[in-house]
């Protein structure tokens, strides 16, 4: 039988409240009853939250299949729409929640969301091996393009050029986009390289990189047959 790759999060801090069910391989979300605390603060829910679906569901990011189920609400609408798409087309079933201080800004509820989304991946992914470790992929929307490469190496670094234009897409700093994905880098302990090779369009932009990272990610995380082999030549990583 095929081991699950999944993992449950609950990361408390004094800007951000966070709570990640994620399946790699989709299908049902893991129990938060056994959430490891990445933070070592005590949970702030009360029992009308302690259960494991998304309190404040918001229906545009919010998908339900025979194969994956999705459900994200970080408070910053087009943060939402990028974590779906990331998790639609890498084939993740996810439940993220954050609850952060966006009376302030944007930046503690993306940052945050981003590292324990990160985190997640790599307790969910455990050890690598057994898979291609390497992915690469393209993808479009409409007159954008991006490019983004994996490498599950286990040392976190990113090079980011998407190269967007205007403030904002919603509610979400643009600024806040490229420092998103290094975050998740960050948390997942992977290499990634997400460029936007043309567009004009901001959203179309942001848009298409985290599709590409998302087919990317899914062929780096796919399984190779080779069970217990490190896919290294120094038979570890």
């Amino acid at each position: 039988m095929t081991e699950r790759r999944e993992a449950a999060i609950i990361r408390n801090t004094n800007e951000t409240k966070i709570r990640i069910q994620l399946s790699i391989d989709g299908g049902e979300l893991p129990s938060l009853q056994n959430a490891e605390n990445t933070t070592g603060h005590e949970s702030t829910r009360t029992d009308k939250n302690n259960n494991d679906n998304n309190d404040d569901e918001t229906d545009h990011a919010t998908q339900k299949s025979g194969s994956q189920e999705i459900l994200v609400n970080t408070g910053i609408g087009f943060l939402d729409h990028m974590f779906h798409a990331l998790a639609k087309h890498a084939g993740w079933s996810l439940n993220l929640y954050c609850n952060g201080d966006l009376h302030i800004d944007d930046h503690h509820s993306a940052e945050d969301s981003a590292i324990a989304l990160g985190v997640a991946v790599k307790q969910a992914l455990g050890k690598i091996q057994g898979v291609k470790r390497f992915g690469s992929a393209y993808a479009p929307l409409d007159e954008a393009l991006s490019r983004a490469v994996v490498d599950l190496s286990g040392r976190p670094y990113a090079v980011i050029d998407i190269g967007l234009r205007r403030e904002k897409v919603g509610a979400l700093s643009t600024e806040m986009i490229p420092h998103v994905l290094k975050s998740f880098a960050q948390g997942a302990g992977v290499t990634i390289h997400v460029d936007c090779l043309r567009g004009e369009n901001d959203h179309h932009r942001a848009e298409s990189a985290f599709k590409a990272l998302a087919v990317a990610f899914k062929e780096a995380t796919s399984r190779t047959g080779k069970v217990g082999e490190v896919p290294s030549t120094k038979g570890v990583l």
